[in-house]
């Protein structure tokens, strides 16, 4: 048995005019075509759907049992063309991000409700892990997206990388707050936020201090940054953090109180990436994202450019 959505159409125009030539000017057919098609859709069923008598279509039990199983294929053709159209217009579909911590607690979640404005019928998972983590939960092709520190290289994974720059966080009232740049010699001996032993962000301040001779007061380790915002703005230390850690307290300064972002010398780099999986095709709803993100990464980096 061969049918065809067209003659599943014309037959339930058929059914719902009564008539061949009106059922031919809904569907857009000459009557003769129409005529075809039903007698063509008789003989794949193998049975006669209409009795006719005097000019007159009759329809038997069975035409009418038919058209119930019509109505349930036009009906799901109708939904499926709604859904291919959400997800064609990036509307409706599915998006697994995995993020690290960093951007976890303010930008993500922020720029999330952005792009999912409007879109209400897109499911998202959005999951927090370590950078390391994400690596393997994109190469393993079980998110869409990942949002970590640049990793190193590899044919599982596809990744835009951002090269960004630490910067340091002082409280708004402390002298430091009007120095142009902040250096090591300036926060020497002074009591600092630093991440845990042996994450590459406390490698890298604990090399600039010591490479410039001075002392790194190490007050507070902490697993992320975002805790440290507090800490600062309530004078307990400075801190030499992320940029997307910084950023959070750009746009929520009602509740991380009063800290200054200023530039911290020597450079240190604070590199991001968007990973994706390197084996599998981006769905367009991943790619519109993945986009999204680029563009609020780069008005991040210009909005704490003017904070400096």
């Amino acid at each position: 048995m061969n049918l065809s959505i067209r003659q599943i159409i014309t037959f339930r125009e058929v059914m719902r005019s009564g008539s061949i030539s009106q059922a031919a000017k809904t569907v857009g057919r000459t009557q003769p075509a129409v005529s075809t098609m039903i007698g063509t859709l008789e003989d794949e069923l193998g049975f006669a759907l209409f009795i006719r008598e005097h000019g007159k279509l009759t329809p038997t039990p069975e035409a009418r049992y038919f058209l119930e199983e019509c109505e349930d294929i036009i009906a799901r053709l109708d939904r499926t063309k709604q859904t291919l159209s959400g997800i064609r217009s990036l509307e409706a579909g599915k998006l697994r991000v995995a993020c690290h911590p960093a951007a976890s607690g303010v930008f993500m979640p922020r720029l999330m409700t952005e792009f999912l404005r409007g879109k209400d019928e897109v499911e998202v998972a959005l999951i927090m892990r370590s950078s390391a983590m994400i690596e393997d939960l994109i190469a393993s092709q079980q998110f869409d997206l990942g949002f970590a520190e640049t990793p190193a290289p590899r044919a599982s994974i596809d990744q835009t990388d951002f090269d960004l720059e630490s910067v340091c966080l002082v409280p708004a009232g402390d002298p430091l707050a009007s120095a142009p740049v902040i250096t090591p010699d300036d926060l020497n001996g002074k009591p600092m936020a630093t991440l845990f032993a042996g994450h590459p962000a406390a490698t890298q301040i604990e090399e600039a201090f010591r490479s410039e001779g001075c002392r790194l007061n190490k007050r507070l380790e902490l697993r992320t940054f975002l805790p440290g915002l507090q800490f600062v703005a309530a004078g307990m230390c400075y801190m030499v953090c992320d940029m997307i850690t910084a950023y959070s307290h750009l746009v929520q300064r009602n509740t991380s109180g009063g800290l200054v972002i200023k530039r911290f010398r020597p450079r240190l780099s604070d590199s991001i990436s968007i990973l994706t999986p390197g084996y599998a095709t981006q769905s367009l709803l991943a790619q519109a994202f993945a986009s999204h993100l680029s563009s609020a990464i780069q008005t991040m980096r210009d909005e704490i450019e003017r904070a400096l």
